[in-house]
């Protein structure tokens, strides 16, 4: 009985994390068929190859249309997208707008500008037996 509780051990020692990383891959396989399934136009998205774009047609089944710049629809397959993404938040400060600019103004000084004086660099004297 002793001789066999050694290769058991061995074997549930390996068994044991294949069976649980068996059932990750299965749990994130079905979110990623669960996300694609769910894709519809207007979604924001995110490409297995880090291209973002919007689901402008998901008619067929296997491939969506992305349209990633105004005017530009590429076709890929629904395996291809990664993710979904926030969408993007236009910018509602308006940094082309010149009247918030800050004005700078010289000012007017009646002393003339010194400048400081500052120490050069010290050198020490050289050695008695550095001259011979």
């Amino acid at each position: 009985m002793e001789q066999l509780f050694l290769p058991l051990l061995l074997m549930l020692v390996v068994a044991i994390p294949l069976v649980m990383g068996t059932r990750k891959q299965k749990r994130a396989a079905q979110e990623q068929q669960k996300l694609q399934g769910s894709l519809s136009e207007g979604d924001r998205v995110m490409t297995t190859s880090g291209l973002y774009g919007t689901v402008a047609d998901t008619s067929s089944d296997t491939t969506i249309d992305i349209e990633i710049a105004p005017g530009v629809v590429t076709t890929w397959l629904r395996q291809a997208v990664r993710e979904k993404v926030a969408p993007e938040v236009a910018d509602e400060t308006g940094a082309d707008d010149v009247s918030d600019a800050a004005v700078v103004e010289p000012v007017e000084t009646t002393e003339p500008a010194q400048a400081e004086e500052k120490p050069g660099p010290q050198i020490a004297p050289p050695l008695e037996h550095e001259k011979k």
